[in-house]
């Protein structure tokens, strides 16, 4: 220690200067390419399903369909019809046929399950370096269409789109108009909810 600081040199701990500060290596070292390695593994696993898209087209499509699966999933259930408008706007956005686009989102739903939580923000970071700002705006609009399907979006869902919105840095105001469009749907806006999930 030197100075108050731990030093590294030639890969090994010390005190000599010149040295990186112990957090610094540590991050360097395990930190970027452990993150990386993690939050590609949820894309990577749907890419692969998608062998017949161009690699850039696939890596899109993938992360699209993990983020349907997270704000289906928000509320700890994905219901049939969720799975069935998931596999719907996979199949319209990617051009996937309907067999295809199932296989996609029964990977995405199953990433979501295991990793879900720990892959969310690595996963919208690799959407929003793909997307223009239309398409982060699609997927808003069928994120809020996908909790919609049965019978509202509950306060949970609707707060998960919010925390995608903000992950893509979506304008707070496009959000906004975005999350407008469905206020007939929205569970906190009802008079009285008997949703437990609200």
């Amino acid at each position: 220690m030197e100075n108050g600081e731990w030093r590294m040199e030639n890969g090994e701990l010390g005190t000599e200067k010149g040295g990186r500060d112990v957090l610094d290596w540590l991050k360097a070292r395990f930190g970027k390419e452990e993150e990386t390695r993690r939050g590609t593994d949820s894309v990577r696993r749907i890419v692969d399903a998608l062998d017949r898209l161009e690699p850039e087209r696939a890596r899109y499509v993938a992360a699209f369909a993990y983020m349907l699966g997270r704000v289906a999933h928000a509320d700890r259930e994905t219901t049939r019809e969720e799975t069935l408008a998931m596999e719907r706007l996979v199949a319209e956005r990617s051009g996937l046929p309907p067999e295809q686009a199932m296989v996609v989102v029964q990977i995405a739903k199953s990433q979501n399950m295991l990793f879900g939580g720990t892959e969310d923000f690595l996963v919208a970071r690799e959407f929003g370096e793909v997307a223009t700002l239309e398409q982060k705006l699609a997927l808003l609009h069928c994120l809020f269409a996908v909790a919609a399907t049965h019978g509202g979006v509950s306060t949970v869902e609707d707060n998960e789109i919010a925390h995608v919105a903000t992950e893509l840095r979506v304008p707070h105001d496009e959000f906004v108009r975005v999350r407008v469009a469905f206020r007939d749907h929205l569970n906190v806006l009802r008079p009285s909810s008997d949703d437990p999930r609200s």
